[in-house]
């Protein structure tokens, strides 16, 4: 479903684990700033409703949304820091170079994730125009920015289930 048909505020909050004592990073590009700061405080706001305790989120800003795969590998690497969000907006300009960007960084933070086994998130925005890009970033499609930080508290879950589970499995299985 495309988010012209989804509302990116509006999700599946049953069996969310317990968070206040995970460390999030939230790198924030600053290409398109009006973007992606509602993008950030959406992300912010909805680590805090769901159990994060403000101390344990910290924030790193890079230039522009190209930089988020290395300062998303910064963050992963640290064993103090459970989860990375990434944030940041490349809207289709005149060129192609929308079309690079966003591969490099889909495809950098997939590489930084599962080399580090850490939930890498893309909370890039990636719309045709300005007003798209608003619309997901608070405006009548919602905020992507809440879809992130749902979608890191999702994955550490998913990793705790996994653990759980395979400790629970006996050698003689």
């Amino acid at each position: 479903m495309s988010s012209a048909d989804k509302n990116l505020s509006v999700f599946t909050t049953n069996e969310l684990p317990e968070v206040s004592g995970r460390r999030f990073a939230i790198v924030v590009a600053e290409w398109n700033t009006d973007v992606t700061e509602a993008l950030f405080q959406g992300a912010y706001n909805t680590l805090l409703q769901y159990g994060a305790v403000a101390e344990n989120i910290i924030r790193g800003n890079v230039p522009g949304s190209y930089e988020l795969t290395l300062a998303a590998q910064w963050y992963a690497q640290r064993p103090d820091i459970d989860a990375v969000i990434c944030i940041g907006c490349v809207i289709q300009g005149e060129t192609k170079h929308n079309d690079y960007i966003n591969h490099a960084v889909a495809q950098g933070l997939t590489n930084v994730s599962l080399k580090t086994n850490k939930p890498v998130i893309f909370g890039v925005l990636t719309p045709n125009t300005q007003q798209q890009a608003l619309d997901r970033a608070g405006g009548i499609h919602g905020n992507k920015g809440d879809e992130a930080a749902i979608t890191a508290i999702k994955m550490l879950g998913l990793r705790q289930l996994v653990n759980e589970r395979r400790s629970d499995v006996s050698v003689s299985e």
